[in-house]
């Protein structure tokens, strides 16, 4: 756990979810400070996507309590969703309008005023590269300029908060190394990454990460102190090593 005088902006403590006889998130318990970057790692199954449901509000828990930005996952919800940005493993964008109209969209969608959604706008397009082609559909641009459009607009409204559930997915690594630069940067401003990925190599990029098997953590640590513990020179060996002792399949 991190210490207790440190900004802990997610708290989830014994947090279960059950689908009538299957327990999908067992009692599961960590804490994310401030601007750090959490891997929430897992095999398919493990328990990942429905912890993060619950955790965004959008899954209600079947016990356990949690606090996300300040604001209780039962009772405040929708203070929960206005203080969180979240990327879906699939693409979350309206690939039947242009950029800038996703941008005016989502900007509407997240209660900024004219004002600011033309600021950020022109922010945001100078910084992707994308003024030239502003007018384009977004289903006309290559995957990995959707996916940083994506997470740019994830965190549109500069949330607390970012949720990325395998965001660098199918990308090419070049691309997916210009993506976490975006990351970082966004924890230079104040905001907090939860991230899940099937890249091991990312994993090493995150401050601490949480592997689970069969909906329960079975390690939390840096990568380094992770590294450390197993006697093992990789996050890619101590996952699978972990991940072996499933017994639920995919």
């Amino acid at each position: 756990m991190i210490k207790s005088s440190e900004n802990i902006v997610i708290s989830v403590n014994e947090l279960t979810k059950k689908f009538g006889d299957f327990t999908a998130v067992n009692r599961i318990s960590f804490e994310v400070k401030e601007s750090e970057i959490f891997g929430f790692l897992g095999a398919n199954g493990a328990g990942k996507t429905t912890a993060i449901k619950m955790l965004i509000g959008i899954l209600k828990p079947t016990s356990g309590k949690a606090n996300i930005a300040g604001f209780d996952i039962y009772t405040e919800t929708e203070n929960v969703k206005k203080n969180i940005g979240y990327m879906s493993q699939k693409f979350s964008l309206y690939e039947d309008l242009t950029i800038s109209e996703n941008i005016n969209f989502f900007g509407g969608i997240y209660g900024l005023s004219d004002d600011e959604i033309k600021n950020k706008s022109e922010e945001l397009l100078t910084k992707l590269k994308f003024n030239e082609i502003k007018n384009n559909l977004v289903s006309s641009l290559p995957l990995g300029w959707k996916q940083k459009l994506a997470f740019s607009l994830a965190i549109f409204h500069s949330p607390k908060i970012v949720f990325l559930d395998e965001p660098t997915s199918g990308v090419d690594p070049i691309t997916r190394r210009q993506f976490w630069d975006l990351i970082y940067e966004a924890t230079n401003n104040g905001i907090t990454v939860f991230v899940t990925t099937h890249y091991m190599d990312e994993a090493e990029y995150c401050n601490r990460i949480s592997i689970m098997v069969d909906g329960e953590i079975e390690a939390l640590d840096s990568p380094i102190n992770l590294k450390d513990k197993f006697k093992l020179n990789s996050i890619d060996d101590i996952f699978y090593l972990l991940a072996r002792k499933s017994k639920r399949k995919e």
